[in-house]
């Protein structure tokens, strides 16, 4: 995600907190949140599936999802 977009989630919070937000801001708010949550859901899945548990006798095994 873009750090003009976090920089706006970031004015966006602290104006809610300040004096409040429009119906227009809160939409904004809402979708660039939604944007940054399902960016970091990407990077941490990506980093998962690439990841492998070392075992005691030297093995590998693949980090698997939970069902």
């Amino acid at each position: 995600m873009e750090q003009k977009k976090i920089d706006r989630i970031n004015f966006l919070a602290k104006k809610q907190k300040a004096e409040g937000l429009t119906e227009e801001e809160k939409a904004e708010q809402y979708t660039l949140r939604r944007e940054y949550i399902d960016s970091f859901k990407r990077s941490l899945t990506s980093q998962l599936d690439n990841m492998y548990i070392v075992e005691p006798d030297g093995s590998k095994t693949k980090v698997k999802p939970k069902k």
